[in-house]
């Protein structure tokens, strides 16, 4: 048994190292709150509690202040909400927007993904607020940066991870370790991490939590459609195409017209924009319609083999650092 409490469950007010990623459209109150209720951190995800794009940033802000009152209904245990962080010196309306929103709610901890924004970061740290990172293209160099300008947890991804891919094609087996010696600060492992062993594995490299994604699409509280989870279930590793080297999906309709796209030549940034004006992952993975667009899950699928609790899932997950 490992030790049931460590830096991150000290600083994240949680049970256990374990804490769901922010997946686009896959989020709303009552999955975050079941991952918080079940010893983990949920977090709110960009169009969390939603099935439509929202008109403006001000609708963004006001959707993320519904879902978080929603989520206080249901939990009194810590959750965290999702920042995008735009390149240093550039701004976006929209995670300005979640970010008051969630201030004015009393959220204190805040998951960001993308680039180091001075401005931005130095918004999270004025407001007293838990601030744990995630490089899109992890790099040692990168997390000595972050680490400076006051990240108090980074998110170390690899290759094998759902979602958007780092673009340096380096596995979780080895970006972790690399991260982990080079910052003091504690270091979440993502990538590939589906049952119990990727965990273990995951905390011999010198993480000290799991931020899982994949795993928890699976699960009975994720608004994802069920014919998306049953996707996961019944599809494997070998199964997944490159659509672009951003994304990677089951071999469905619409993926495979993509993935046409990338082999003939077609730049990665024009086929992901084609994504993003084609409702992005809303209409294969929230609402079920598998050909329309693209299943973005991690290379370990087979290990996932059946719809579980977010409960038993952190429960199968965490079995070495749960007391006797």
């Amino acid at each position: 048994m490992m030790k049931t409490e460590n830096r991150v469950t000290e600083m994240l007010g949680i049970q256990y190292p374990i804490v769901q990623a922010a997946m686009s459209w896959l989020t709303d109150a009552k999955l975050v709150a079941a991952l918080s209720n079940a010893g983990g951190m949920g977090v709110l995800g960009p169009h969390a509690g939603y099935q439509t794009r929202p008109s403006g940033p001000d609708e963004v802000g006001q959707r993320i202040r519904n879902e978080i009152r929603k989520i206080k209904l249901l939990t009194e245990k810590p959750f965290a909400v999702n920042l995008y962080l735009p390149p240093d010196g550039q701004s976006d309306p929209y995670s300005k927007a979640t970010f008051e929103a969630a201030v004015a709610e009393g959220v204190r901890y805040f998951v960001t993904v993308g680039s180091l924004n001075r401005a931005m970061v130095k918004e999270i740290k004025d407001n007293d607020s838990m601030w744990i990172h995630r490089e899109l293209t992890p790099s040692p160099e990168a997390a000595k940066m972050a680490e400076q300008h006051g990240a108090d947890i980074l998110i170390a991804t690899g290759y094998d991870e759902g979602g958007t891919i780092p673009q340096n094609k380096i596995g979780t087996f080895s970006i972790v370790p690399a991260i982990a010696d080079a910052v003091s600060i504690p270091v979440m492992a993502t990538g590939g991490i589906n049952d119990i062993r990727g965990v273990r594995a995951a905390f011999a490299l010198g993480a000290e939590a799991v931020y899982l994604g994949t795993r928890f699409i699976a699960s009975e509280e994720c608004p994802a459609a069920e014919a998306t989870k049953q996707d996961i279930i019944q599809s494997k590793g070998s199964d997944l195409i490159m659509v672009s080297s951003y994304s990677r999906s089951t071999p469905h309709q619409f993926a495979r017209e993509l993935e046409a796209m990338y082999r003939n030549g077609e730049s990665s940034e024009n086929i992901e924009k084609r994504i993003s004006e084609n409702g992005g992952v809303s209409n294969s993975m929230l609402h079920g319609k598998l050909d329309e667009g693209p299943i973005t899950i991690n290379t370990a699928i087979d290990l996932i083999t059946e719809v579980k609790s977010c409960k038993a899932i952190i429960h199968e997950l965490m079995a070495d650092f749960m007391k006797d």
